[in-house]
């Protein structure tokens, strides 16, 4: 079915290895061997039993876990930029702080989906999450000591990025492998850890950090992060892995047109979508539309918004399509985020970051599923899926940086823009891809 090349094998301690389920290399669907996952993203779903069902909805709360203390913590990276800027990095500028939180999130994405995709079909499922959850919250440990910028970049961008970017993939990886009519949703449920974690962690740092001062509100943050990654450690475990090793890069796929124009749609998306997150808080303090208590809030507000874009547009993705929903809700933020300067108001920044949270949740959840459905060869989907979250990262590593420069040199004006053109021209390449797939048909899933 898929071609395979040559790839080297991981070799870890025995301890960390899943057991593996084999499939019977004797079955064949179309006169073709028939690949352990790939029948895996056809046939798992939950239908073996209370145990079976258990075991699943287990998946869901772990990947939760994993997902408020990876992307989670990312969101909360719009708190330190406002702190660093007014206090501990107060030397620097935006742009040279955005940079942390952008490699933070860079890795998350990079190391999460090309990285870590042969560690995970090697079948060492809980040694990521060991690892991942012992480098995240021994960066954010570490973060809480620092005094220099490139201290910063060494613990919290780096070292928490790493370690987040080998949480993301469990996370992911094994919803196929339990859902199937349900997929989009479950996986737009576990998702939503990510919104609440945006919400619980920049509370926790702006109620903390006046009282016991940034080491020890910091330090909370790492402590929850321990005890909140004990679920994930007692409960993720793969259904099945593959038979054979997927191989790192699949250069097939990059003659399917449709694919290629969905990964530009996510590289634009992604350079954009954090943009507010970063900065609305400060510009609405800055030209006095709010107090500085209720300017830290808009980022708790654009988080929580986000639980709902997390899930509500998921459920309707099993039934209209991935790309479907993708279109409209990007070309959605690049609308609103043009709009952006144009607030005046605490109510309209607040309404503002209400649409705007609750139309990018969407994005983090929905790409997996999309990638299922785009990729021409299902038993090389964690390949194709691993392929896209590299392309993708370049877009969230430079996106906020430039914002940042644009700041400096037009004022909010600049991110705004810039943040909407991104979206905009992320919405036609998916749109693109759509009509790639399916041809110029109105009514169809895809």
């Amino acid at each position: 079915m898929a071609s395979t090349s040559n790839t080297t094998t991981l070799d870890f301690p025995p301890d960390f290895a899943e057991d593996k389920i084999t499939s019977d290399s004797n079955s064949s669907l179309g006169g073709q061997e028939k690949s352990q996952e790939e029948q895996a993203i056809e046939d798992g779903q939950v239908d073996g039993g209370k145990s079976e069902t258990l075991t699943a909805l287990l998946q869901v709360v772990g990947a939760f876990f994993l997902m408020f203390n990876s992307w989670g913590v990312a969101n909360t990276f719009g708190a330190y930029q406002t702190f660093y800027e007014g206090d501990l990095l107060k030397g620097q500028t935006p742009s040279q702080i955005s940079w942390i939180g952008s490699i933070q999130a860079f890795l998350l994405l990079s190391v999460g989906g090309f990285i870590t995709g042969p560690i995970f079909d090697a079948g060492y499922i809980r040694a990521l999450v060991l690892f991942g959850s012992a480098a995240a919250v021994f960066g954010m440990m570490m973060t809480s000591i620092c005094t220099e910028y490139w201290q910063v970049i060494l613990a919290q961008g780096v070292v928490t990025g790493i370690g987040m970017g080998c949480m993301m993939l469990p996370s992911v990886a094994v919803m196929p492998q339990y859902f199937k009519t349900r997929r989009a949703f479950a996986t737009g449920v576990a998702a939503s850890g990510s919104s609440v974690g945006g919400i619980i962690y920049p509370t926790i740092f702006h109620e903390l950090e006046p009282k016991i001062g940034f080491s020890w509100a910091t330090r909370v943050i790492a402590f929850t992060m321990l005890a909140t990654l004990m679920v994930p450690i007692a409960v993720m475990k793969a259904k099945v892995f593959p038979s054979q090793r997927r191989p790192l890069f699949d250069f097939q796929v990059l003659h399917k047109l449709d694919y290629d124009l969905f990964c530009f749609g996510t590289f634009f998306a992604f350079m954009g979508m954090y943009i507010p997150f970063y900065y609305v808080s400060s510009f609405s303090i800055s030209h006095a539309i709010v107090n500085a208590n209720l300017g830290f809030y808009l980022l708790t507000i654009l988080n929580a918004a986000s639980i709902f874009g997390r899930i509500i547009p998921n459920f309707f993705a099993d039934k209209t399509g991935a790309l479907n929903i993708m279109t409209p809700w990007v070309l959605f933020c690049g609308v609103i985020a043009y709009s952006w300067t144009s607030a005046t108001s605490a109510g309209q920044i607040i309404v503002l970051c209400i649409f705007y949270g609750f139309f990018s949740g969407t994005l983090v959840s929905i790409i997996a599923p999309a990638v299922v459905g785009i990729s021409p060869d299902l038993s090389l989907v964690g390949t194709h899926m691993g392929m896209n979250f590299g392309f993708t990262s370049l877009g969230l590593l430079i996106g906020n940086p430039v914002a940042g420069i644009l700041l400096d040199q037009h004022g909010y004006i600049g991110p705004a823009m810039w943040c909407g053109t991104c979206n905009v021209l992320a919405g036609i390449f998916i749109l693109a891809a759509r009509v790639s797939k399916t041809g110029p048909v109105l009514m169809v899933k895809s």
